[in-house]
């Protein structure tokens, strides 16, 4: 087969694959009904957390979506569908909704599983493509995600209905966010490590308690100046005054354009050296 095929029956495939995928997310607007309202409400009301398990590819949605409320203020964990029949059931308590996802239904790990989820929970939740299937029947409130097709050209592998699945947990997790009004500061609260949790919750202060105060008194050989920038590796030194008050600044920059400009730097004090007034 030539490069040009090769290429040509990728493109169509893969333009193909988005189609399909649209076409399903259209489908899945009607999937926000009174269930997905209710279900809504519930775990607004609740005092447990929103368990979501799943087997195969829907198992890794259901980690997804957990990660997503998670970060958005709604408490959930995940547990595999296969291990929850081997102990992890125990992690379910009472109060808390259990989603349990699979696009058929019908699966054998899942028919063993529902009644006894359906025991242990305030609600079960199915989302399934077949709302006839044992999980569509047994389920309290079903999220149902229609499927025409799988994008792959077999209709085999997990394409469309995952997306469906990913796109409906979605929208569960901003309906409960908008509901919560969660704000970008509560965001910022459960993701300290990303750019918007250091610019709200980091202060100068929790970086000069772990590397000290790099200062000098203004009558400092040069030497003494250029130590206490390199022991504290801040780049700088503070000039201060006997009484504690602010003189100037001292950078790196101004360290080097010193020995640029002087030819014997032994003779300089931080006084002729810092920026008096610095912003």
């Amino acid at each position: 087969m030539s490069s040009s095929l090769r290429r040509q029956i990728a493109a169509q495939t893969a333009q193909e694959t988005i189609r399909l995928e649209r076409d399903t997310l259209d489908q899945l607007l009607t999937a926000v009904d009174d269930n997905f309202l209710d279900i809504v409400e519930h775990i607004l009301d609740s005092s447990g957390r929103v368990v979501v398990t799943g087997i195969g590819k829907s198992a890794i949605v259901a980690q997804k979506i957990v990660a997503t409320l998670n970060s958005t203020g709604t408490p959930a964990l995940f547990m595999h569908a296969a291990d929850a029949v081997h102990g992890d059931l125990g992690m379910i308590a009472q109060a808390d909704t259990v989603i349990c996802i699979s696009k058929s239904g019908n699966t054998p790990e899942i028919k063993i599983l529902l009644p006894l989820l359906a025991q242990r929970c305030s609600l079960l939740v199915g989302m399934t493509a077949d709302i006839q299937s044992y999980l569509g029947q047994t389920a309290h409130k079903i999220l149902y995600t229609p499927v025409t097709r799988e994008a792959d050209p077999n209709n085999l592998a997990p394409t469309s209905s995952t997306t469906a699945q990913m796109a409906l947990g979605d929208a569960l997790a901003t309906a409960l966010i908008a509901n919560r009004g969660f704000r970008p500061t509560d965001f910022a609260y459960f993701h300290p490590g990303g750019a918007l949790g250091k610019q709200l919750y980091l202060r100068v202060s929790d970086l000069l308690t772990q590397r000290g105060k790099p200062q000098v008194t203004p009558d400092a050989p040069i030497a003494d100046v250029i130590y206490e920038m390199t022991r504290h590796r801040l780049g700088a030194a503070a000039v201060v005054e006997k009484d504690g008050q602010l003189a100037g600044i001292i950078t790196d920059g101004d360290v080097r354009r010193a020995i640029i400009k002087t030819p014997d730097i032994r003779q300089l004090r931080a006084a002729d050296l810092m920026s008096a007034q610095p912003i």
